[in-house]
């Protein structure tokens, strides 16, 4: 049987995927960001370079992490905005909010579907939180 989808013709093991994903941003103050992240989001660094301005933390999803790298100025526009599914969105919100954490307007329900709230990180790195109906 042949698989029709576009594109399926092509050798789909090219690409050895481990199933870890890292995302990456950049941060100005790396001592400052790993205390925010592991506090509002309760993620547990595993990996640091302290020479290269370079740490990496656990999410609550397996084999998906985020690094964070220490730069002067962080080039945060237009970026993708990570998106961390919730069970209580507005109970995830509030703990955010008791740290300080900016949103972006309220939380809104899209289509009858899903309730979404946007968030920064201290240094206005994108995420979202995401609760389906």
């Amino acid at each position: 049987m042949t698989d029709s989808r576009p594109g399926a013709s092509r050798d789909a093991s090219r690409i050895a995927y481990d199933g870890r994903l890292v995302c990456a941003l950049e941060v100005n103050d790396l001592e400052r960001s790993l205390g925010w992240y592991q506090e509002a989001l309760g993620f547990e660094v595993v990996h640091r370079l302290d020479a290269w301005g370079w740490a990496e933390l656990s999410t609550h999803l397996p084999g998906v992490g985020i690094g964070l790298g220490e730069v002067e100025e962080p080039h945060i526009e237009g970026g993708p905005a990570i998106t961390f599914g919730v069970s209580d969105i507005d109970s995830a919100r509030r703990h955010l909010e008791s740290l300080g954490t900016r949103f972006d307007g309220e939380t809104r329900l899209v289509a009858d579907e899903v309730r979404l709230a946007t968030f920064y990180d201290p240094d206005g790195n994108t995420f979202m939180l995401s609760e389906r109906m």
